[in-house]
């Protein structure tokens, strides 16, 4: 990337339409709304390859692309055998818009890393870091990708939570939908979602400490959104509140005030838009995944006394 982006200057002064950003804790229906979003041919959301790959991308002929989107298929084949309930917890593919971490970390600053491994001193020292750098690189990767592409990104990350200032200086007038979901059903959810990633790579996964990993960091992330929501760069951006609840019950309405807040005109038909999504990627398509809080050692009580200077 470093030497693609020397030897093509320009890129970085390629025009970037502001994107909508979605965020929120883990498992709070960022998946489901970025991937029902990414169905309006107006939009445009990364795909697993060009994210890992972007400059292979730059320039390539239609057949090309068509290629290189292919190539990963082998690798997520074999992640999947290695641990097949990674496919109930989260589905990958090479046609599947994807979440905007696979494409950072060329620093070594990823919040995405401790999802699948655990790493509580590199998280320790990540949060000492500054990712103004990481942002702005993102931002080129989204111009290399965008050659006379002209559609509008969007983005999805729950590890944007916590460097919320970073990506508003690198996407200023972005739209940033913020999901908000009961934190008990997102403290357990997230824990089972780290449970089952770590295990691909480990044989013995301590729930509860995964529990508590995922508790004290996801305080930390959303205490730092809290802090930059309160600040003056706020302003910079555009910020939608929508509940996890309601985007599940009455997800037209939602869209509605998402397309409003990004200055977009509202697709015609949004109930066949979800029906049609719905259609094709089942909400239990590759089965139901059960877990409780009591699984992973929560105290519902406590965590709802930790997470009350939220308001959600």
């Amino acid at each position: 990337m470093n030497r693609h982006l020397a030897a093509c200057p320009e890129i970085s002064e390629r025009p970037l339409t502001p994107p909508i950003v979605i965020v929120g804790g883990w498992r709070t229906g960022t998946t489901f709304l970025f991937r029902l979003l990414a169905t309006d041919p107006r939009f445009r959301a990364p795909l697993s390859a060009e994210l890992s790959t972007p400059w292979r991308f730059d320039g390539a002929t239609e057949s090309r692309r068509e290629e290189l989107l292919d190539a990963p298929a082998g690798s997520q084949d074999h992640l999947h055998f290695l641990n097949p309930a990674l496919a109930t917890v989260h589905d990958f593919g090479s046609r599947l818009p994807e979440e905007c971490v696979l494409a950072m970390g060329g620093d070594f600053r990823n919040w995405g890393f401790s999802s699948t491994m655990r790493l509580d001193s590199y998280s320790a020292w990540l949060a000492d870091q500054d990712l103004t750098a990481s942002y702005a690189r993102y931002r080129e990767i989204l111009q290399t990708l965008d050659a006379e592409d002209g559609r509008r990104w969007v983005l999805k990350a729950p590890a944007h939570l916590p460097e919320l200032p970073r990506l508003a200086a690198a996407f200023p007038g972005a739209c940033i939908v913020h999901l908000h979901r009961d934190i008990v059903e997102t403290i357990a959810s997230g824990a089972s979602l780290f449970s089952v990633f770590r295990s691909t790579y480990s044989d013995d996964v301590d729930p509860c400490d995964v529990a508590r990993f995922q508790t004290d960091q996801t305080e930390l992330w959303l205490r730092r959104a809290s802090a930059f929501r309160d600040s003056a760069a706020a302003s910079s951006v555009e910020i939608v509140d929508v509940r996890y609840r309601d985007l599940v019950s009455t997800t037209a309405s939602v869209l509605k005030r998402i397309y409003t807040a990004a200055g977009i005109e509202p697709p015609g038909d949004p109930e066949g838009m979800i029906a049609d999504y719905h259609a094709t990627r089942p909400r239990h398509g590759r089965g139901v995944h059960r877990y409780t809080p009591a699984q992973f050692g929560l105290d519902e009580n406590e965590l709802r006394r930790r997470w009350a200077f939220s308001g959600f």
